[in-house]
């Protein structure tokens, strides 16, 4: 499967999302608050966002579902 990153982080409210490159179905999205607990984590590389390299952008995007996946298996109580 083939991925792309929309990454608006430069307005007052940001948002990732990362979407099938084929359909176009958002796969995972990440908002204001997600992105500020990655960059808190000193998780979320923006070089990596403006890479090229097939394998940063591929590591990237596996490590953003991962974030996702282990955020959302959190009981509500501790994502406040």
């Amino acid at each position: 499967m083939t991925y792309l990153i929309d990454a608006w982080l430069d307005r007052p409210h940001p948002y990732l999302r990362i979407l099938h490159r084929d359909t176009g179905k958002v796969c995972a999205v990440l908002e204001e608050e997600a992105l500020d607990e990655l960059r808190e984590q000193g998780d979320l590389d923006l070089t990596g966002l403006n890479s090229s390299e097939p394998t940063v952008l591929k590591e990237l995007v596996r490590n953003l579902f991962l974030f996702c996946y282990s955020r959302a298996l959190r009981p509500a109580s501790e994502l406040h």
